[in-house]
This record gives C-alpha cells, sequence and structure tokens, in this order.
C-alpha cells in the first residue's frame, strides 16, 4: 500500500467493518460461485481490511488468515470473527510481502484493496507465491476505464474520496498482471457493481472519512460532467444526489 495508507486505514477501520459496500456484495457471492467445486481448505486474503471477503469462507475452508497493515482492521477482523463464532490468523503485514512459505494456500485472495497498491503487479506476483499448484488467486477490485477521459473522471474522483487511492486498473492490465505470473486466467467479469442502486456520495465519503472540501470537490466534478460519461461510470444523479455504484470487476486465475 502506499506509505500513508495504513494510517489512514487505521482511522476508518471500524467504518469499513460497519460499512454496506464492503460488508457484501454480488461479486463476493460470484466469487464463491466459481469456486465452488475447488479447493478450499485454506484461504488466505491479502489487504483484508475488517476481513469480510475472509469470513465468507467460514464453514468451508479449515484455515482462514488475513494479512493487513493496517492494525485496527486486524482487530475488526478479529472481533467481527470472535462475534460469528470462527477461529482465524491475523498477521499485519505489507501485501507484497506476506510471511509465510511459497505453496502455502488453496486460495488467496484481495477485494477493494488493491487500488491502494503502489505496485499491482508485485501484488499479484506475491498472491501467486502463497497459492499452492493447481490453486487459485482472485482479485475483486475497482475497475477503470480503458476510454482515457473516463478514466481521468474516475481517477480524479476516487483520489479525492481517498487520497491514499493509486489507480483502477482496467481488465487487460489485470489479465497481463495474473498471465505475468503464471496463473491461467478462467474468469474475468466487468462491469460488476459492490452495491446494486448505487451509495450516496454522502454515504459513500462517510465511509472513506472524506473531508467536506474533497466531498464538495467530488459534487461539483460530477455536475461537470457529461450524462454520457455519468452513465458509462453508472453514476446517477436522484432526488438531488449522486449515487456511485462502486463499479468493480472479478478476475480468476489458477495456478500452473
Amino acid at each position: 500500500m502506499t506509505s500513508n495508507a495504513p494510517e489512514h486505514f487505521n482511522t476508518v477501520a471500524e467504518r469499513y467493518a460497519a460499512s454496506e459496500v464492503h460488508a457484501g456484495s454480488p461479486t463476493i457471492r460470484q466469487l464463491h460461485e466459481l469456486l465452488a467445486a475447488k479447493p478450499q481448505h485454506s484461504v488466505c486474503d491479502l489487504a483484508c481490511g475488517p476481513g469480510h471477503l475472509a469470513l465468507s469462507f467460514a464453514g468451508k475452508a479449515s484455515r482462514i488468515v488475513g494479512i493487513d497493515a493496517a492494525p485496527n482492521m486486524l482487530l475488526q477482523f478479529e472481533r467481527l470473527a470472535e462475534q460469528r463464532g470462527f477461529k482465524v490468523e491475523a498477521l499485519k503485514a505489507d501485501a507484497a510481502n506476506a510471511p509465510f512459505p511459497s505453496n502455502s494456500f488453496d486460495v488467496v485472495i484481495s477485494r477493494l484493496a488493491p487500488h491502494h497498491f503502489p505496485d499491482a503487479g508485485k501484488a499479484v506476483r506475491e498472491m501467486a507465491r502463497l497459492a499452492k499448484p493447481g490453486g487459485y488467486v482472485a482479485v475483486i477490485d475497482l475497475e477503470g476505464s480503458e476510454n482515457p477521459v473516463l478514466d481521468e473522471l474516475n481517477h480524479q474522483i476516487e483520489t479525492w474520496h481517498d487520497p491514499s487511492h493509486v489507480r483502477s486498473y482496467t481488465a487487460p492490465q489485470w489479465r497481463a498482471f495474473f498471465e505475468a505470473n503464471n496463473l491461467v486466467v478462467e474468469a474475468l467479469e466487468t462491469g460488476k457493481t459492490e452495491l446494486p442502486g448505487g451509495l450516496p456520495v454522502r454515504r459513500w465519503c462517510e465511509i472513506g472519512n472524506t473531508s467536506p472540501d474533497a466531498e464538495s470537490k467530488i459534487r461539483l466534478r460530477l455536475a461537470s460532467a457529461s450524462q454520457e460519461q455519468l452513465a458509462q461510470l453508472g453514476i446517477r444523479f436522484e432526488r438531488g444526489e449522486f449515487f456511485i455504484p462502486v463499479r468493480t470487476l472479478i478476475i480468476l486465475g489458477r495456478k500452473r
């Protein structure tokens, strides 16, 4: 993650634990459908945050590990696991340097985190290293646009929303990251949303602890965008408020 990311995420850990965007989504259900017939005995979630995705494997995996650079996120992960009666392993570490030997896990995952990584390709390399041969690596993350104008608009509002944001990568970029690291892409689906119906900008900024000034910039920038641009990003204006779809993609790769 960027140098300021752990400090930022320490301050928003409780908000992420209670966030309707992070707690569940169609992509989490879809990932489980994609993995339904595959080994899931051991799961590692890199940059796990409060562990919503990791904990979705409870009852399927006998070992669930969450790695995050923000201690308060790990505290939320352990708290949620305890509330649900599950035993987990929580470790403080950078996503690109996990403290485990190679070939340790059946499934290695990361959700709504890689857009904060300074080097997403390096993080995928680490995920591939951790996966067992024949195991799986999966990423669910914000989707960038191949249209440079739309991509810049998206990048502006994401950076104002959260200064630790680095880049929303496109589907071809994710495919390249996976294929460069000995991962056979078995699924790559775009145009997903983490919250059908979208999230009001007010709530989106509340979860991210966005400053009032930055929230104002987001609203002004969206108001200046064309209807076509907003529609292509899945953003709508209704009842005096903009709604953010939290557009994502999902990619699943098998380690050779």
